[in-house]
């Protein structure tokens, strides 16, 4: 859903995206958002530039200022090749989709190598399932449990994810934000 701007929305709604100094944002999934206080901390501090406001100002007893809407780093921050192993990374490599059956209900993860016969929590060992599938294969091996994988894990990258995260935008996009989103998608002729 996109928003407008509106002065009578409350300012714990009125978070900013943040941006690279490249103006990409820092993440799609999820997005790169920062409070309204944190926001206008880091305008003082000199280490954001703002790029948009929101229809709406913040005052004080001596001070008045637009609230931010979308903010940009002064300062690049190179962002990890490989992605953080959590269980909120993995269901977005799968797409929050069991690797089983398909099912987006219910979901948990399996280890393809049971822990209890010597298996690792990693990339390459953990995928996302159901909890009827995850039950149905128990402590077994995969190959000898009879079920088939739709895909192979593998370790993502940030562009991974991020390629990923776009099949589920956020809940909430401010009108402002929409110029700095989605903008290095490939244009299909």
């Amino acid at each position: 859903m996109i928003i407008a701007a509106s002065e009578k929305v409350p300012l714990e709604k009125c978070p900013a995206l943040v941006l690279n100094a490249d103006y990409r944002p820092l993440s799609y999934y999820p997005l790169s958002l920062w409070c309204w206080q944190d926001a206008v901390k880091s305008v003082f501090l000199e280490r954001v530039s703002i790029v948009s406001n929101y229809k709406r100002k913040i005052r004080s007893p001596s001070f008045e200022m637009s609230l931010p809407s979308v903010i940009a780093l002064k300062n690049f921050v190179k962002l990890s090749e490989h992605p953080s192993f959590t269980r909120f990374n993995v269901f977005l490599r799968d797409k929050f989709t069991c690797q089983y059956c398909g099912d987006k209900n219910d979901l948990t993860f399996d280890h393809l190598l049971p822990k209890s016969k010597g298996g690792v929590t990693d990339w390459e060992n953990v995928i996302t399932a159901c909890s009827t599938c995850n039950v149905k294969k128990g402590g077994r091996l995969f190959s000898t449990s009879g079920m088939v994988l739709n895909k192979k894990p593998f370790r993502p990258t940030v562009e991974d994810l991020h390629q990923n995260g776009r099949n589920f935008p956020p809940n909430f996009l401010h009108e402002s934000w929409m110029d700095y989103l989605y903008w290095d998608v490939e244009l299909l002729p």
